[in-house]
């Protein structure tokens, strides 16, 4: 089936469509509800309540955009709904607390495998690594995560700097081992 047919088939409610939409793109979601979530079980949890939303809401896809960037995004704001549901204390760091680095954001990526820097997310604060994931794996920008997280800009930019530091520490620790 292509694009076009699965989402014509889901718009229908058509179990066969929405079975296969599923498999198409269930794995490579998981990796995204991973990146956000505190355990496997969350990240399933995640995972769940965002092809709920596909499905219920596939009939506003636009069929010239990619599908795949648009399940993604459900993913990705299922994920920061569920952190905020979460969240018990919201704090707001000033940027004059953390050093802003974002001319190598990608220092990390480069280093890693994506299975390195999945393990290493696994162990960094939550706050560090919602604003971590937004900036550096999914390409959103401090002014989108500020209003995204409703946390202001510069929040956003030191807590993405704490968690280069963070990450910095893990790999020195990773490479010594």
């Amino acid at each position: 089936m292509t694009d076009l047919e699965l989402i014509e088939g889901c718009i229908d409610n058509d179990p066969t469509a929405q079975k296969k939409m599923y498999a198409a793109f269930a794995s490579k979601m998981m990796g995204v509800a991973c990146r956000y979530a505190n355990n496997q079980e969350d990240a399933q949890d995640i995972l769940q309540d965002s092809f709920v939303k596909v499905f219920d809401r596939i009939g506003s896809f636009k069929k010239e955009g990619s599908l795949v960037g648009w399940v993604r995004r459900i993913v990705v704001n299922t994920a920061l709904d569920y952190l905020r549901k979460q969240k018990k204390d919201k704090r707001n760091v000033s940027l004059s607390e953390a050093e802003y680095l974002a001319s190598d954001k990608d220092f990390i990526l480069e280093r890693l495998s994506a299975e390195e820097i999945l393990q290493l997310l696994k162990t960094m604060p939550q706050g560090y690594k919602t604003i971590f994931n937004l900036y550096a794996i999914e390409g959103y920008s401090h002014k989108e995560i500020a209003a995204e997280l409703e946390i202001s800009e510069n929040t956003s930019k030191s807590q993405y700097s704490r968690a280069k530091g963070f990450m910095r520490k893990l790999i020195e620790q990773y490479e010594i081992d």
